[in-house]
């Protein structure tokens, strides 16, 4: 079925349910934030309104920072960085792989700066227009009148931009300069253009359009500074020349992007989203766009062939390709339409049947695991914890009754599950939620109620909803799917959820657009109101496409094929992203030789890459936060070739063995994508320990999900043997 622009209309725009109470304030303050709400909380430019506003936003390639006088260069303006793969920090290699425990790009590094003369002890930055690829800002000398600069930021642009209103600009840099020479030939009427060699060798091209008064003409003052002969009227355009961006750059020259537009269609396994850049400038000039490699590789024919030789490496996501182009058009031709509840094979698709005794197995231990206390263990103080618990109890339900057939077993624990989830529905447990009209979302009350930023992983400052909801929007899709006559009193809350973490449409009024998932880059940001030198940052990329997968089966259970359509796409453009980014085969080109024998990114920033976890440094934990929870489509992200080298590089020969409580249960789980026997026989074990099992793990559905892998998959795939 073919769903055209399924990014057009919104899933809602009522007010967040009744029995969720409203505030207006909120702990982190809106800092030069300029506008109505509501605001982004998790995109690449948060650090403009966080903290002191001086640390980094990364716009890919390039960096920016607000100089505020305290830089290398004593500038007022916006410091522009480039650091090519060269000048990257590797940690020392690991004992087992070889590898790089880190590697970041080194910050502080203020290549050009666009400042004024105007500005100076008193300058105060302010933003608008932001939206979930751009943001506005802008710099003026006390915080009064209109500002001297404005800057239009968007994500991948060629140049970095900055309009002038009368202004007196200074160029200015905390490297030095070589030398500043001026074209003797403008690349456009009205178009100056000037060549800035710095002395660590690099290159810069400066041009200048001028909408009225005269061109730009630059006095160098001093190695530092080369400061404009008067005011100026017009925009100032900086890019770094990789040695064969010259041509591409003049051609650009003029016209620039002030944000981007999204849309997107579906028809059956092929979806296609479209980048629409809003421009400004020269009208009859084309924009130059630096695109990732996840983009390049999913380009449709018309984009390729506007790709150009120019490019620019990037912090952690590989080399950076100009695209000369007003849009580019991506297609993804294998959407995962046909994954639903069940376990999932690839080339097979779902499976249900299972064996007499398998089936009698599973039934023994299902028994005793859907008479758990579902209303004590989902009771926590935590949005995470207690959607993990709810998610877990849905899926031994969901086995019960899908797989192994027990209707009447299946509907006593499907009544406990929803008196369980009520609780949250009705907005009565221990932290109940509040909508709050500052930021404009919905937020665990823990951090009101203590004054602690950090409690429940910061759900109140926004760290992590697409995990906390997603847990919460699954576990109400299979209670959805059992009983479709549940939808309609509890979708109003479900929706919510879904809004919060991934309203479609600036129709919504009380939610901004994809809080959490970035177009741009493929995945998701978990990083919430919390300022980073290193930008934003997400851990779990599997709970990440838990998200996204949740989100596909409840637009399916209630009907929103928008949702549904929108969330196959999702689903299809993180698993190109992640492969590329988080979770590395041998072969992968992308991330830094010295890093990819870690096999998976541990904590992935902007800036930096970290083999590591927020919460230790057990390699089960590292490897072990990518793979939980197993879901349906986890095979289809982490491939039986991925898991095979990653088995073999941490887990192999009883490693896994040796690994204490449920992280074993998430290593032999993950396991079945290569040895579904194997990973059965380990939960099928007449003396398993249930203390091998992570809290939001059931073994009713790990032998489900090994079984349904087992009795499937063609038995040229059955090589490797269970671990001795």
């Amino acid at each position: 079925m073919k769903v055209p622009n399924i990014f057009a209309k919104p899933i809602g725009t009522d007010h967040p349910p009744a029995q969720i109470p409203q505030r207006q304030d909120h702990p982190a303050p809106r800092t030069g934030i300029k506008g109505t709400g509501p605001f982004s909380t998790n995109k690449f430019y948060s650090n403009f309104y966080l903290g002191n506003q001086a640390s980094a936003t990364y716009l890919f390639p390039y960096s920016v920072t607000w100089a505020g006088g305290n830089d290398s260069s004593s500038s007022w303006g916006l410091a522009i960085s480039h650091v090519p793969a060269k000048q990257r920090v590797f940690g020392k290699p690991g004992e087992a792989t070889g590898a790089a425990r880190y590697y970041y790009s080194p910050v502080g590094i203020q290549s050009v700066s666009i400042s004024a003369k105007e500005l100076g002890p008193g300058t105060v930055l302010t933003t608008d227009n932001l939206t979930d690829t751009s943001v506005r800002v802008n710099l003026s000398p006390d915080g009064q009148g209109e500002p001297t600069i404005r800057f239009p930021l968007v994500q991948g642009s060629a140049f970095v931009t900055a309009e002038f209103h009368g202004g007196t600009p200074l160029i200015q840099t905390g490297i030095y300069f070589q030398t500043v020479t001026r074209s003797t030939q403008d690349p456009k009427h009205g178009v100056t253009k000037y060549k800035l060699h710095l002395n660590d060798d690099s290159v810069w091209r400066l041009y200048a359009y001028h909408t009225q008064g005269d061109a730009l003409e630059l006095n160098v003052v001093n190695h530092g500074l080369a400061q404009s002969t008067k005011p100026f009227y017009g925009i100032i355009q900086v890019a770094k020349d990789p040695g064969n961006g010259e041509a591409l750059y003049d051609a650009a020259s003029g016209a620039y992007p002030t944000g981007t537009q999204l849309s997107g269609s579906v028809d059956g396994k092929t979806g296609t989203y479209t980048f629409t850049f809003n421009k400004a400038g020269m009208k009859n000039s084309t924009l130059a766009m630096y695109a990732l490699p996840h983009h390049v590789a999913s380009f449709d024919d018309g984009t390729r062939g506007k790709t150009t030789d120019v490019q620019l490496d990037t912090t952690t996501k590989g080399i950076a390709t100009a695209v000369l182009a007003n849009s580019w058009t991506m297609v993804e031709d294998s959407l995962p339409v046909d994954i639903g509840f069940l376990p999932w094979v690839p080339n097979v698709g779902s499976v249900s049947a299972l064996s007499p005794d398998t089936r009698t197995v599973i039934h023994n231990i299902a028994r005793q695991e859907i008479s758990q206390n579902m209303l004590q263990q989902s009771n926590q103080d935590s949005m995470y914890f207690s959607g993990k618990a709810l998610a877990k109890f849905a899926q031994i339900v969901l086995a019960v009754h899908d797989i192994l057939g027990d209707r009447t077993l299946a509907r006593s624990g499907l009544e406990q599950l929803k008196i369980a989830f009520a609780r949250f529905a009705e907005n009565k447990q221990q932290y109940p939620l509040v909508y709050e009209t500052a930021w404009g979302g919905v937020v665990s009350s823990a951090s009101f109620q203590t004054g602690d930023a950090g409690v429940d992983f910061g759900n109140s400052y926004y760290n992590d909803h697409h995990f906390h909801y997603g847990y919460f929007i699954l576990t109400a899709a299979v209670i959805g799917h059992l009983d479709h006559g549940w939808i309609a009193a509890n979708k109003d809350y479900v929706n919510m959820l879904v809004r919060d973490v991934a309203n479609p449409s600036t129709e919504d009024k009380h939610f901004p657009v994809f809080r959490a998932f970035d177009w741009y880059h493929g995945h998701s940001w978990a990083h919430g109101l919390f300022e980073s030198a290193d930008g934003k940052d997400q851990e779990s990329s599997s709970e990440d496409t838990m998200h996204t997968y949740a989100l596909k089966m409840w637009g399916t259970v209630s009907g929103d094929a928008d949702l549904a359509a929108r969330s196959n796409l999702m689903l299809a453009v993180q698993t190109r992203a992640l492969q590329a980014y988080y979770l590395y085969t041998k072969d992968n080109t992308v991330q830094p030789a010295e890093f990819i024998g870690n096999k998976a990114a541990g904590i992935l920033f902007e800036n930096k890459i970290d083999h590591v976890t927020y919460f230790g440094t057990n390699i089960e934990y590292i490897q072990g936060i990518h793979m939980m929870p197993l879901l349906p489509h986890t095979p289809m992200v982490r491939t039986p070739e991925f898991v095979r080298e990653e088995w073999e590089t941490y887990f192999s020969n009883g490693r896994a063995e040796a690994v204490d409580g449920g992280w074993r249960g998430v290593l032999l789980a993950n396991y079945a994508t290569i040895d579904p026997r194997g990973a059965y026989a380990f939960f099928s074990q007449p003396d398993f320990d249930p203390g091998w099992l992570d809290g939001g793990a059931s073994l009713t559905w790990y032998l489900c999900y090994s079984a349904g892998e087992f009795l499937h998959l063609p038995l040229f795939l059955l090589l490797t043997p269970f671990p001795s």
